[in-house]
């Protein structure tokens, strides 16, 4: 009976939802079975508040006596809920010493606040750098950025306005630059750019999320789910599977082809080669690794990694991917804060 109810409903994602929403999220590999996961003491709190206007989503943990606040962007989707378990991770890891906060993307949310209005990769840039400024105005102690793919690209435009406060910034599984070389980003571009596909892929998302919550939750972790957290799935059924949010994230793809050049911004990169890192994974067609090469032959200096252990580009979708990826980027950020301002503390 459960099987011919959704039967249908999953054939049909298969072909189109599953397409567009697998190839922002790919599934991750967990990463060693040994990893020993982070203590946390600390959990992240949610907060809604008012930037420019727009209500917007938060992920808080504050440290009571931070030396650096860590500002992370998301990806696309730009909820900040899946990535609790990273989080939590990197603030421990970082031994309480810097504050942490998430920020989401305008309408990436599980109420449509702004009555169904579609927000550009320009818009969210914006609103970020807003948010600095309206909210970071007074805190004395460095930023650093962390991004997760087009969360990437948004912090180095957030690090070029915002040189005075902004630090450092680390970019994982980066998507910098449109690959015309990638069939994936090809057919992303096409139906993204078509409004009535996006019309019914948001509202076949938008019905299996109005289904009973145990079937919805069943047909996800069945499909797409398979390897994911139990958060990560609660996360995608209650926020993602929404028509304002499935708008919106097909929206923003379409600005982000439209938008994001074929190269990097090496002229940015190499003036603060010192001041940058990138993470990239093994099997990414969002940060393809003919791109990492070509970073490394413009700008020997950066800080440049690949991630080996299996997790991709969806490591927030479970708990080991986002333990390993914390670990990397506390290590990033205290190695960078010793050579830089540890003689300054003593």
């Amino acid at each position: 009976m459960l099987s011919r109810l959704v039967s249908p409903i999953s054939t049909n994602l298969h072909t189109h939802f599953r397409r567009i929403f697998v190839a922002r999220c790919v599934l991750p590999q967990m990463g060693s079975e040994n990893l020993g996961l982070v203590q946390k003491s600390n959990s992240a709190s949610l907060r809604l508040i008012n930037v420019s206007g727009f209500k917007t989503d938060l992920l808080e943990i504050h440290s009571r006596n931070p030396r650096l606040h860590v500002l992370f962007v998301p990806g696309n989707p730009g909820v900040v809920s899946f990535y609790t378990e990273f989080l939590e991770s990197l603030y421990e890891l970082l031994g309480g010493t810097a504050s942490v906060t998430a920020i989401g993307h305008i309408s990436h949310s599980q109420k449509d606040w702004e009555s169904g209005r579609l927000f550009s990769l320009q818009e969210q840039i914006n609103h970020k750098i807003n948010f600095i400024e309206q909210e970071l105005r007074d805190v004395k102690v460095p930023i650093v950025l962390v991004g997760h793919s087009i969360g990437s690209y948004i912090s180095l435009e957030i690090f070029k306005r915002s040189q005075e406060k902004v630090v450092y910034c680390i970019g994982l599984y980066p998507f910098l630059a449109v690959d015309t070389a990638s069939s994936i980003q090809s057919s992303i571009r096409r139906i993204s750019a078509s409004s009535s596909l996006c019309a019914i892929l948001s509202s076949m998302g938008a019905f299996l999320g109005m289904l009973p919550s145990q079937i919805t939750r069943l047909i996800v972790k069945n499909s797409i789910g398979k390897s994911w957290s139990s958060s990560a799935i609660e996360v995608l059924c209650t926020h993602v599977l929404q028509y304002h949010t499935l708008r919106n994230i097909l929206f923003k793809a379409m600005t982000e082809f439209q938008k994001l050049p074929e190269k990097p911004d090496w002229e940015f990169i190499n003036k603060k080669k010192k001041q940058i890192a990138f993470m990239y994974g093994l099997d990414d067609h969002w940060g393809p690794l003919h791109l990492y090469e070509e970073i490394k032959k413009q700008v020997p200096d950066v800080a440049l990694e690949i991630e080996s252990k299996g997790h991709t580009h969806a490591f927030s979708c479970s708990e080991a991917g986002s333990t390993w990826v914390a670990q990397r980027v506390s290590s990033l950020i205290n190695n960078y804060y010793l050579f830089n301002y540890a003689k300054s503390d003593v």
